[in-house]
Formats: C-alpha cells, structure tokens, sequence
C-alpha cells in the first residue's frame, strides 16, 4: 500500500497524506496530467471517476463526477492555480452539482500535491488546505481520509500496468 502517513491537523487547517511509489516522478506525474489515468485512481474503487473536463494548466479546470454504487453521481472540480512539471501541482478541489457550478454550501480546499525522487521511486505528498477547522472536520466527518487512501492505493496497480 502507498499510503504511509495520513495527518490531520486542525490547529493548521491541513489534511496531509504521504505515499511512495516504486516508479519514477515523471511516471507518477502522468497519472494526474492523463484524464484516462486520472480517472482510474481519483475516486475511491467503489465510486470510480468519470473525467470530463481537463485543462491541466494554470487557470484551467478539471471537471469530474465519481458514480457511487447505487449509480447516484456526485460531481465535483479542480481550478488549477499552479503547476510545475513533473515535480508539483496546485488547485481547488470542490463539491459541485451535475452542471459543474460549485456548491456553497460543501468546503473548498486549496491543495498542493508534490512529487520527489525517494528511495529510487516517488515520494508522493498532497496537502490539503481548508478555510477553517470546521471545514476540516466536515470532510473528515465525510470520510476523506478513508476515501483518499483507497483512491491513492490504486495507484500502485495503475503504475504496474
């Protein structure tokens, strides 16, 4: 499992996972710079992605929904704020409706996710950032850890294929 660490901190606002990948930063990269690869991963096995949108650049969007296994879909977006190939991204992750408008009422994170060379394979961290503790909790309370982990483990058998 790639999953090694998975650190709330509220005092900080933070979720922190960490994972390592026995394959190269450039080979880790494209699994978030592909959709079709992206889709395999970003939801959890039980709710896989359907990606629709991705301009993965600054200023671009990502749009996706998961379809959970009563086939309800639940959509949700990226605006990207920053990439630096292959070593880092940063976006906002969001709740959305089925048309891709945002949804006020569910948090917003600003993320970072980075990728290092470790270990001859990748060091793979991704930060999320919310607007206040209350937030964190909410998406803890909605299974975020739970459901990251499960998503990022699929990695593994993604970067074996």
């Amino acid at each position: 499992m790639p999953v090694i660490d998975a650190k709330p901190d509220p005092d900080k606002m933070t979720l922190t996972i960490t994972a390592d990948f026995a394959a190269p930063v450039e080979r880790v990269w494209q699994v978030y710079a592909d959709p079709r690869q992206l889709e395999k991963v970003w939801g959890p096995p039980d709710f896989p992605a359907t990606v629709v949108d991705h301009d993965f650049r600054p200023g671009g969007r990502v749009t996706y929904y998961l379809t959970g296994p009563d086939g309800a879909k639940h959509a949700g977006y990226w605006s990207i704020t920053a990439v630096d190939e292959p070593r880092s991204f940063s976006f906002e992750d969001g709740f959305a409706d089925l048309d891709f408008k945002p949804n006020p009422d569910l948090p917003v994170s600003k993320n970072t996710y980075s990728f290092a060379e470790h270990n001859g394979g990748t060091r793979a961290t991704y930060v999320s950032q919310y607007a206040s503790a209350e937030a964190l909790q909410q998406v803890l309370d909605m299974g975020v850890i739970d459901g990251a982990k499960s998503a990022i483990n699929q990695i593994d058998d993604l970067l074996a294929s």
